[in-house]
């Protein structure tokens, strides 16, 4: 979900060279065919072909042993040096990170944190204002971009990559796939975003393959819907570009007009040839056969161009190397869709996951078995909720937590992904969110052993970057921005220039990053986490609204966790062991795992737990 200026967007609540079968080998001068090549294939099956099987089984099983860490960079603000940080900042004032920035250093210190796999936000080409023509590539028109780098979740080319990432932009392509292979030369696997939605409404494709046909090249627009076209129209009107009214140093490219006629109706829905300022009006809807007007009457047979043309973008990126796709606002497209493709994509790869950006819970269950989603966020449940208790709200409850595995995702919860930051939600430590980020740690523990499915950090995250700075189009809205050139400065101090040793962070800012790290190493490989059940502890001792406490275990292991929320309570309590839970094999010592204390508690059949506040603990008994 991409904050966009004044809208939360919420769930849609829509309805949802062929060989030869002989092959000569000029050497001997020799021709097989029949037994010959029958043996010879045979031999190759057997000496090359099963041992490679037998490795990939073996990799793709440890992956499976493991709990999936994500970790979220926008390589345009991951690599970036330049600490300028000019509001409205161009290119050469402010700077920006490139593909080649991300070192195998880089990758080093990314897996300090136990992370898997690297989600590459921003990867695909999108609207800019930044002038590359010298290329090519023309800058889009100020009146529908948004901030000078453009959003990301506008994509103007969907077979192509960011200009401003590349070293060589002739060559930007390769440096690209030159990352997909250090990544993955470092054991970590590659997510990039996969917009279906919408696209920028510049949107034309420079680097397609020759067969492929543009969005909209074939449409009649003489039509506001029709099962063959790619966009929606608003026949016979042009569109009306809007504006808040407010000058920024933007203002002097900006004429009020863009050459849209007959208009085309807006990513967020909109089928108005005049869409708000607040409304995502630098993107035009895909149509993928839904008559939204017309009662949102579905046209799925024949398949509409659209499923075709997202299918072949998916399998190209696939082609590239990467292991997955974050799908923007997976709700806004048809469940049918999803359905179709991913079975399909899965055919080039079965190891690729899909992530769906959701927001409706009444629907999460079936986007996961209908639209064959192997994960879904969890942001309006856990999010929201954990949110509530790192500020310490009044009505903040840990009752939310235990409605989302007890009820909301009770089933599935090791396939809903958590997180406590990313792109779109406010920074942990912006003054607008809790304004330190030790105060969300009970939370990312909860986060992560909750459940046994994906945790996710953002860069910065780790070292409590505080979002703060007039960007630009991003404003000093508690988070990174993602429109602009910036630089980041506390992930910066991390960076060091490019060593990526983290020698410029203060005290604080090391504890907190080593925090992380401890807290990811003991539950990424966890038995109890990935694999066990959950019991709900009991209210005991002084537990109040803020503090909770559950057991996780495993036919190999048990664990207690506790998380203290409470700003000025200890947790003081003895907490009692069910005797389902006894009978599973036992630790001994009883340790404290995220600082690896050994407790002087005997095992039996209570705990013990005195717990300060603002803190958390995981103890393996």
């Amino acid at each position: 979900m991409r904050k966009i200026k004044g809208i939360k967007a919420e769930g849609s609540g829509l309805k949802s060279k062929t060989l030869s079968n002989r092959r000569c080998y000029s050497a001997q001068s020799l021709c097989l065919s029949g037994s010959n090549k029958k043996w010879l294939f045979i031999l190759f099956f057997i000496v090359i072909i099963l041992p490679i099987s037998s490795f990939a089984q073996k990799q793709r099983l440890k992956m499976n042993d493991k709990q999936i860490v994500i970790y979220q960079l926008l390589p345009r603000l991951f690599g970036n040096k330049n600490t300028t940080n000019i509001s409205y900042g161009t290119i050469e004032q402010n700077g920006s990170g490139k593909f080649n920035d991300i070192t195998d250093k880089a990758l080093d210190g990314i897996k300090e944190l136990h992370v898997n796999y690297i989600w590459y936000t921003g990867v695909l080409a999108h609207a800019s204002l930044t002038d590359y023509a010298t290329y090519g590539i023309k800058p889009d028109d100020a009146d529908v971009v948004k901030g000078r780098a453009g959003s990301p979740y506008a994509i103007r080319d969907y077979y192509d990559v960011d200009p401003d990432l590349a070293v060589d932009i002739k060559n930007r392509m390769k440096e690209f796939e030159a990352l997909v292979k250090r990544t993955h030369a470092k054991n970590l696997k590659v997510l990039i975003d996969f917009v279906p939605n919408h696209v920028a409404r510049s949107y034309h494709s420079g680097a397609k393959p020759k067969d492929v046909i543009d969005f909209g090249a074939d449409d009649d627009v003489s039509k506001a819907f029709s099962t063959k076209n790619d966009f929606y129209y608003i026949p016979r009107q042009a569109l009306v570009v809007p504006t808040n009214g407010q000058k920024t140093p933007l203002s002097v490219l900006q004429d009020g007009k863009f050459d849209e006629n007959p208009a085309k109706a807006t990513g967020n829905n909109v089928f108005s040839a005049q869409p708000r300022y607040d409304d995502w009006y630098e993107t035009i809807k895909l149509n993928y056969g839904v008559d939204y007007q017309n009662g949102e009457k579905e046209y799925f047979d024949p398949i509409p161009p659209v499923w075709l043309k997202m299918r072949d973008i998916l399998i190209f990126w696939t082609n590239k190397g990467v292991d997955g796709f974050r799908c923007d606002m997976a709700e806004m497209v048809p469940i049918a869709f999803w359905n179709w493709v991913i079975p399909q994509v899965k055919k080039s790869n079965p190891d690729l996951i899909f992530i769906g950006e959701a927001y409706n819970p009444k629907v999460y269950k079936q986007y996961l078995d209908e639209g064959k989603f192997d994960y879904l966020y969890d942001k309006v449940g856990l999010y929201d909720g954990l949110k509530r208790l790192i500020r310490n709200e009044p009505n903040a409850d840990v009752k939310d937590i235990r409605f989302i595995w007890q009820q909301e995702s009770a089933g599935f919860g090791h396939r809903m992904l958590r997180f406590l930051e990313n792109h779109d939600e406010e920074r942990i430590a912006s003054a607008g969110f809790a304004g330190k980020a030790e105060l969300a740690l009970p939370a990312m523990v909860i986060s992560a052993t909750l459940g046994g499915g994906p945790v996710m950090l953002y860069f910065g995250q780790d070292v409590g970057e505080p979002g703060k700075g007039q960007e630009g189009y991003g404003g000093d809205d508690n988070r990174t921005t993602i429109f602009d050139y910036w630089g980041v400065p506390n992930h910066q101090k991390w960076m060091n220039g490019g060593l990526f040793d983290g020698h410029k962070l203060n005290a604080a800012q090391q504890n907190l990053r080593a925090y992380y790290k401890e807290l990811l190493k003991v539950t990424s490989t966890s038995d109890a986490v990935i694999n066990g059940k959950i019991y709900e502890v009991p209210v005991t001792g002084n537990m109040n609204k803020r503090m909770y406490a559950f057991i996780r275990y495993s036919g190999k292991q048990r664990l207690l966790v506790v998380a203290n929320f409470d700003r000025d309570q200890t947790l003081t309590a003895k907490i009692e062991i069910p005797e389902e839970v006894l009978k599973v094999k036992s630790s001994s010592p009883v340790t404290e795992l995220l600082t690896d204390r050994k407790l002087n508690i005997p095992a039996g059949t209570s705990i013990p737990v005195n717990l300060a506040p603002v803190s958390a603990q995981v103890i393996e008994f």
